[in-house]
């Protein structure tokens, strides 16, 4: 088991708009935790209108979706991935592009898990799948950025530097073993893999797309 927890890469810019993203996720999960501790199933209805639910599609769901997380792991996991990694890329796009990528991704993402399990009635939540967008492109921008990580063997614990093309595509495979996995077994509750591949693979795509695009920073 691994987990990032920095890199080497100078920023360029102040990621205002990662930052901000990070903010607006931890008020709203703030919000669902206040509804879940007061009113449990005001909470479960919060999710259900605003969870993206597959079975019943909407597109306004698939962009609230990425702001609502199922628990304290997912948004910590989340927000330190989009911390750790989204200040270069947003340097590297400029502060509008990086908005505009950021909700691209987490579009793609969920067009990706609703192919895979259209039936599911259960309200898929999260930022995961817009965030892996932001490291498939950092993968490709910054393939030998040295990124520190803990690995953890059994009980033995220790630290290395590894190339983010190694870190982010061991990731990645991960993401994948675990969907293909899920196939014929269960796509319509737990982790939605899907999203994960759907928005890391976008994410590598718009890379090339976005340089296209001008916008002033």
């Amino acid at each position: 088991m691994f987990f990032p927890y920095k890199d080497d890469n100078p920023r360029i810019l102040i990621p205002y708009v990662t930052y901000g993203l990070i903010g607006i996720n931890v008020c709203i999960f703030a919000f669902q935790l206040s509804l879940e501790l007061s009113d449990p199933e005001s909470a479960n209805i919060f999710i259900y209108s605003f969870g993206l639910i597959p079975s019943d599609f909407s597109i306004v769901t698939m962009i609230t979706s990425m702001f609502l997380h199922g628990g304290i792991a997912h948004i910590l996991g989340n927000m330190w991935f989009l911390w750790l990694f989204g200040d270069n890329v947003e340097s590297t796009l400029g502060h509008v592009k990086y908005a505009f990528f950021y909700i691209l991704c987490g579009i793609a993402a969920s067009l990706c898990q609703v192919l895979m399990s259209p039936g599911s009635e259960i309200p898929m939540v999260g930022a995961s799948g817009a965030i892996a967008g932001v490291l498939g492109l950092y993968m490709i921008r910054f393939p030998h950025a040295r990124v520190h990580v803990f690995v953890f063997i059994i009980i033995f614990f220790t630290t290395i530097r590894v190339p983010a093309m190694i870190v982010l595509g061991f990731w990645f495979f991960n993401q994948l073993t675990n969907g293909m996995g899920s196939l014929g077994l269960d796509t319509t509750g737990g982790v939605a893999w899907f999203a994960h591949v759907g928005g890391f693979i976008a994410g590598i795509m718009l890379h090339q797309a976005f340089k296209l695009i001008r916008f002033e920073h």
